[in-house]
């Protein structure tokens, strides 16, 4: 079994697809033996009962994207080349051989429109690297759209249509409010067979082990969801906008009934974000938690594992000024309980900065209350980027001095001094080796590497032999390579 994004490529072709359902009073079901809960319909209107009208208000707001990125391709020269009598019949090298070649991906998913003035939102990963997107709306008028924010931490990103408006649009539904058997509805594009509607039911509503964002924390429904899908809406039957389409489970490529979207709650923050600057901005905690198992919870004589456990405080920090100690056992985010680090990230992570926020802890047995405020990550230090083009394995690298802002920009967590690589150029030295964004260069030849001023000058003057101390996801690897 596999975890697929839903983008996918095609041609758009419109379709519209919904599904009837019968409904019965709550008063007849509980009166109605196990053996008649199946009843006809007893009137015009229940038989006339269909989600058509939910669709009609959604569907103009749900719209296909197309992304294109012009790739460039160098043919290799043959070696006839060198021979005149080729040469005579095929040209000089460079002359017609062996020049670079455009040719033109494209990827096709959806969007929904958030507001009349043509803001949409999408997967990140649709959109990925193109040089130019265009949307398509559902009365097959398009538009060029302009990329203003792109977030792959949560795989979301913001267009913004370049026409004038008014563009029907769907609201924000609040997502905390979803229980599990909620019915929704899948609106997107599949397979590029045009826009297609699906029902299901909400099948959990914080699945946190899914592995596509670094937010894990997922509204799961059986609602079908196929390739091309990825930023189409989720909608409650109210037609708002409970989550964006991102991901499935699938052993084929196709739908298995297991379905994942981001929350409306995560999509409006980063909407936010695009209408205040245009750059995500979350909040710094200064701390590191752990999950709690069976082992931690009968240690803290808990009767299940919950909550988060505080593992370090960094001093200045938030975490450290409201109070919050090593130790401290975090059970609830503004009155919502967490269960693992991911729904406790999630939790933080979609606060505003400049506001505060509530935890609930158990401190020796006993809950306290903690206000934290919320304030963006400190650039401690300057990150003082460079790109090393030196001959040496970190050849191809953008590499930064590490501080709480660059930590959290990267994702890395309880990490702030040294230098970490941020970009690695594909086919250099430093892609070979296997070097990878967030690497923490520790070491080179037994020095360690305080600032990317001192790798540089060690990169210009390379040794016999490269003797590496990298650390990754927490762990500390060391690897010789020659000179």
């Amino acid at each position: 079994m596999r975890l697929a994004k839903t983008g996918t490529t095609g041609f758009l072709v419109r379709a519209a697809l919904a599904g009837l359902i019968v409904l019965w009073s709550a008063a007849g079901f509980a009166q109605t033996s196990s053996s008649d809960l199946r009843l006809v319909p007893q009137s015009e209107a229940q038989i006339k009962l269909s989600f058509a009208p939910i669709v009609k208000k959604v569907a103009p707001a749900v719209v296909n994207v197309y992304a294109s990125r012009k790739v460039v391709q160098r043919q290799q020269i043959s070696p006839f080349f060198d021979d005149p009598f080729f040469r005579r019949f095929f040209g000089q090298p460079g002359g017609g051989f062996g020049r670079p070649r455009e040719r033109v991906e494209s990827s096709l998913g959806s969007g929904v429109i958030i507001s009349q003035d043509g803001t949409v939102i999408t997967n990140h990963h649709v959109i990925k690297d193109a040089d130019k997107v265009r949307v398509a709306l559902s009365d097959r008028r398009e538009f060029d759209a302009d990329i203003v924010l792109m977030d792959e931490r949560t795989d979301l990103a913001v267009l913004k249509i370049k026409a004038d408006g008014p563009f029907e649009h769907v609201e924000f539904a609040d997502s905390d409010n979803l229980d599990v058997g909620d019915i929704v509805l899948a609106i997107g594009n599949p397979f590029g067979v045009g826009q297609t509607v699906t029902q299901g039911i909400v099948s959990a509503t914080a699945r946190t082990q899914v592995g596509v964002t670094d937010f894990q924390f997922f509204i799961q429904t059986d609602a079908a969801i196929n390739p091309g899908n990825s930023g189409g809406a989720l909608v409650d039957m109210a037609g708002k906008l409970v989550g964006i389409n991102t991901a499935i489970f699938s052993r084929s490529g196709g739908s298995n009934g297991i379905g994942f979207a981001i929350p409306a709650h995560m999509a409006r923050f980063v909407a936010d974000a695009a209408d205040h600057g245009g750059k995500v901005q979350r909040p710094w905690l200064g701390a590191t938690v752990q999950m709690v198992n069976s082992e931690i919870a009968e240690a803290l004589s808990l009767d299940r594992p919950r909550g988060v456990l505080v593992t370090a405080v960094f001093e200045g920090s938030p975490a450290e000024r409201s109070g919050l100690k090593v130790s401290d056992l975090v059970i609830a985010v503004d009155g919502k309980e967490v269960t693992d680090p991911n729904s406790f990230g999630y939790r933080f992570a979609t606060k505003m900065i400049g506001e505060s926020v509530e935890f609930v802890v158990l401190r020796g047995g006993k809950e306290v209350t903690l206000s934290v405020p919320l304030k963006p990550a400190p650039e401690s230090v300057p990150r003082d980027t460079r790109e090393l083009r030196s001959y040496s394995p970190f050849e191809g690298t953008t590499v930064m001095n590490l501080s709480p802002a660059v930590a959290e920009e990267l994702g890395i967590e309880g990490l702030f001094e040294g230098v970490v690589i941020a970009e690695v150029e594909r086919g250099s030295t430093a892609d070979r080796v296997g070097l990878r964004p967030g690497d923490i260069i520790r070491g080179v030849n037994e020095q360690p590497i305080e600032s990317t001023r001192m790798l540089e000058a060690i990169t210009k003057a390379p040794p016999r032999v490269w003797q590496l101390e990298i650390e990754r996801d927490g762990k500390v690897s060391q690897i010789i390579l020659r000179g």
